[in-house]
C-alpha cells in the first residue's frame, strides 16, 4: 500500500474502458470505511457516468476535458441534510446550520474522498481531484439537484488511464513536518526548502512563459490571484447561505 501512495500520479487522459459496477461499488463501500467525525458519516457522493450529464459537469469545472472523457465522476459533498432528517424523525433538535457544522462535513467528505482515491489506485485505476469544485458550487448545487444542507467540496474522476506522466516533485519531508511545535521558517531555511523546485527546468520555462521573474510570481498574479480568490471566497460564502451553514 505505502508503494502505491508513493506513486500516486494525476491522470487527465482514460481510455474508453468502462469501470464495472462491481467494482465501482467496492472502491466506494471502500471510501465510505474512512475516518469521520462522531461516526456521524455526514457526507454524500454523487456518481455521475451519464455522458450528458458529465459534458454538464465539466461546464462547472472550466471545461476541463478529464471531466467529460472519464468513465466515472464523483462530486463529494458535505452533507447535514440526511443526518438533520434523522434528527428530526427521531425527536431530536439539530444545531447543524453554522459554519462549524460545514467544516466538519468537509473534513468528513473529504476523508472519504482520499479513501476512494487510495481504492481505485490500488485497482489500477488512475484519479485527478478537481479542486474547481468550490468555484463554482453554486452551478454543481443546481445540476446535481443539491437540497439545503448539501455542499460539493471536491470533485474526483476516476478511469483506466491512459498516460503515465511523471511523478510530480515535492517539498522535502522537513518543510512540511513539525516536531512537537510549530517552528516557524526563517529566510534561509524558505530559500532552502524551495531551491530545489525553483531550479526544476519545467519550472523555469513555466516563469518564462508567464513572463515573471520567480515562480511564486507565477501563483500570485497568473494561477491564484488576489482577485479570483477574493471573487471565489465570496461566491462560496453565498453559498454556504443558501444552503443553510451560516445560520448561527
Amino acid at each position: 500500500m505505502l508503494d502505491i501512495l508513493m506513486q500516486h500520479r494525476t491522470i487527465r487522459k482514460y481510455k474508453e474502458t468502462d469501470i464495472s459496477e462491481a467494482l465501482l461499488n467496492k472502491i466506494l463501500e471502500t471510501g465510505c470505511r474512512a475516518s469521520t467525525t462522531g461516526n456521524m458519516q455526514v457526507y454524500s457522493i454523487v456518481v455521475s457516468r451519464d455522458a450528458e450529464m458529465k459534458k454538464k459537469l465539466a461546464g462547472c469545472h472550466f471545461n476541463q476535458p478529464m471531466v467529460a472523457q472519464a468513465p466515472v465522476v464523483l462530486t463529494f459533498c458535505a452533507d447535514f441534510n440526511r443526518f438533520n432528517k434523522w434528527c428530526i424523525q427521531s425527536k431530536a433538535d439539530p444545531g447543524y446550520d453554522n459554519f462549524l457544522s460545514f467544516f466538519t462535513a468537509a473534513i468528513d467528505a473529504l476523508l472519504a474522498a482520499q479513501n476512494v482515491c487510495v481504492a481505485a489506485e490500488s485497482e489500477g485505476l488512475g484519479i485527478c481531484y478537481l479542486g474547481t469544485t468550490t468555484y463554482l458550487a453554486g452551478k454543481i448545487i443546481d445540476l446535481l439537484h443539491l437540497p439545503k444542507g448539501v455542499v460539493p467540496v471536491t470533485t474526483v474522476t476516476i478511469g483506466w488511464p491512459d498516460e503515465q506522466p511523471e511523478l510530480v516533485d515535492r517539498l522535502p519531508l522537513e518543510a512540511v513536518v513539525h516536531r512537537e511545535t510549530y517552528q516557524d521558517y526563517s529566510t534561509q531555511d524558505i530559500g532552502r526548502l524551495y531551491s530545489a523546485k525553483e531550479a526544476m527546468p519545467e519550472y523555469r520555462k513555466f516563469i518564462a512563459e508567464n513572463n515573471k521573474e520567480t515562480l511564486a510570481q507565477v501563483f500570485t498574479d497568473v494561477r491564484y490571484k488576489k482577485t479570483d480568490n477574493v471573487l471565489f471566497s465570496g461566491m462560496l460564502l453565498d453559498v454556504l447561505k443558501q444552503q443553510g451553514f451560516m445560520n448561527n
